[in-house]
């Protein structure tokens, strides 16, 4: 009966969350600003499938010469949508599902920390006003950000892991924390360096706070920060060493220069609903507004908060609820501060950091807002319940309250959830040969290596891997999957070949098992072939850098394991 009563509060949330997945449960998909998903996920399968793991690199896109998106961007989403590509579904349907899951954790992370905070009646709340934020919304059927609204459901169980290592000093909430705060780092890294600073400063809030053993809470908490960081490292250290080696940097300034794309206030409050992109000014062609029910209940909250702080009427409150007082009181300060870092006010501090360039958008900050307006929307309920309980019994009307603020929350902000059309496409349209190379390619080529010059026309995407440079030259016999590629070559004297492939370190070269140094070009590389009939072998493989990194994200997971087995015979000792 505990494990149904337990349960039943986030099927509630399940339910309720329906209006946000509708579209994806229809046929076909719709047109979003990053249409590379479903192309992404079928090369992750294949990757997969190809028993490549970690999956770095993908061979069909970059123009059919492959490059190593995996290796800097966000896989988590990904490896979700491409496991359920593996078990059979289409790359298509993958997607979806890939997209209601991330959709679908954000509220169920959510209510696991709001409950924490607010009870059930608040953790509903917080967790529904976290589903149907407006700006949820546009990453989802505008922009199509899969990255950044799967680090978005992560963020919670980040801050609910933390938070209860903090208070408990238990090692299965450092796991929590671990894995909700890689999880954000998987997801999106960039999401992940928005956040870090937050997560240090509720330390110092909870610091504040009524609690006996400040240095071993403040132990806790670092190691399960660092625990996520270390589970991740197979990620964002090769990321962040081999950033070098492709084009990245070039996305920093020019149409993505955040001093372009700070938003106005008034957008905050009211912001047109639409489809297109951001633009310099006012005039952005996509809604970025905060919700103006979530501004209203972020007000009522600062209201009751700044009440029952300067006339102590619910007294008691305070004796036995410090820590939830203190994350009240964070919470007002974090949304105030990332609603500062969306205007042009804050552009000083944007230009003393130099790291905030590769936010690209001030507006990225909306996703912040929307997680301490809804911690907020919950801590309404909280201290109104309370003061129902202590002063004049406002049960009755809190549930009434409840109530009307989840269905006006619903009938309202469920309309944002829906496409600007819906295209009826199959899986096909999205990955055959010429959407791949193509179509997919061009929208997303910033990882491609350094100098690598682009096809200017369809055409000139690779229509085979290997070709020989004259007719003396022939390729006898040729394999290929997403990190190997084999070949019987046969010249009647020493020839070069080209290998349609953007170079990249990594990729190896054999001809008859000996190892042999490819020449490399801005389009592909070359290998010189020895006269007679020879095998190639041409294989991905991780470097020295993303060995090291895999190794430490294994060690940790190893760590974090031993962690668990150790805690629970200690336990069963006591």
């Amino acid at each position: 009966m505990k494990i149904i009563k337990n349960i039943f509060p986030i099927f509630i949330v399940l339910i309720l969350s329906f209006f946000s997945i509708k579209p994806l449960l229809m046929s076909g998909f719709f047109p979003i600003h990053d249409d590379t998903q479903v192309a992404r996920v079928y090369e992750m399968g294949k990757a997969l499938s190809d028993g490549m793991f970690p999956v770095r690199w993908v061979s069909d896109l970059g123009y059919g010469y492959g490059y190593p998106i995996f290796n800097f961007y966000a896989p988590l989403a990904y490896y979700v949508g491409g496991f359920f590509n593996v078990l059979g579904f289409d790359a298509l349907v993958s997607t979806k599902i890939m997209m209601i899951v991330g959709i679908i954790l954000s509220g169920v992370f959510m209510y696991l920390l709001t409950k924490e905070l607010w009870g059930e009646i608040g953790g509903l709340v917080s967790s529904l006003f976290y589903v149907y934020a407006p700006y949820h919304a546009v990453d989802i059927y505008v922009r199509g950000d899969v990255a950044e609204f799967w680090a978005y459901a992560f963020i919670p169980l980040a801050f609910y892991g933390m938070l209860k290592a903090f208070q408990e000093k238990k090692w299965k909430y450092i796991v929590v924390g671990a894995f909700g705060f890689s999880g954000v780092i998987l997801s999106h890294n960039l999401t992940a360096m928005m956040i870090t600073p937050f997560l240090i400063f509720l330390l110092f809030f909870l610091i504040l706070s009524d609690t006996k053993e400040k240095i071993g809470s403040t132990f806790y908490f670092l190691i399960t920060l660092f625990f996520g960081i270390s589970i991740s490292a197979f990620y964002w250290f090769p990321a962040l060493v081999e950033m070098k080696f492709t084009n990245v940097l070039s996305q920093i300034g020019g149409g993505a220069d955040f001093k372009n794309h700070f938003v106005c206030a008034v957008q905050l409050w009211q912001s047109p609903w639409g489809f297109g992109g951001s633009a310099a000014g006012c005039i952005d062609g996509m809604s970025l507004k905060i919700g103006k029910l979530h501004v209203i209940v972020s007000l009522v909250a600062i209201v009751l908060l700044i009440i029952s702080l300067r006339y102590r009427k619910f007294k008691n409150l305070f004796s036995k609820s410090d820590q939830q007082i203190i994350f009240a009181i964070f919470s007002v300060l974090a949304f105030v501060i990332s609603v500062l870092l969306t205007l042009e006010i804050s552009k000083p501090i944007w230009e003393f950091i130099p790291a905030m360039a590769f936010f690209q958008f001030p507006w990225r900050f909306l996703l912040i807002i929307s997680f301490f307006t809804s911690i907020l929307a919950g801590f309404s309920i909280w201290i109104i319940q309370k003061a129902g309980k202590d002063i004049i019994k406002l049960d009755k009307a809190n549930f009434i309250i409840v109530s009307i603020a989840i269905f006006t929350l619903i009938f309202f902000n469920s309309k944002l959830f829906v496409p600007q059309d819906y295209l009826y496409k199959k899986s096909s349209d999205y990955t055959n040969s010429l959407s791949l190379k193509w179509t997919a390619s061009r929208i997303s080529d910033e990882y491609m290596p350094k100098n690598f010059i682009k096809p200017s026309i369809k055409d000139d995407t690779v229509k085979n891997q290997i070709v020989a440079q004259d007719k003396s030259t022939k390729v006898l016999f040729q394999s290929s999957s997403t990190n190997k590629i084999h070949a019987n070559v046969s010249s009647g004297k020493k020839k070069k070949i080209k290998v349609s492939i953007a170079y990249f370190p990594g990729w190896n070269v054999f001809i008859d098992n000996k190892k042999s140094m490819p020449e490399v070009t801005n389009k592909g590389f070359f290998v010189n072939i020895p006269s007679g009939e020879h095998a190639l072998d041409i294989f991905f493989a991780q470097t020295p850098i993303e060995k090291f990194a895999t190794s430490i994200s294994l060690a940790s997971v190893f760590l974090l394991i031993a962690g668990i087995i150790l805690s629970r015979k200690r336990l069963f000792h006591e």
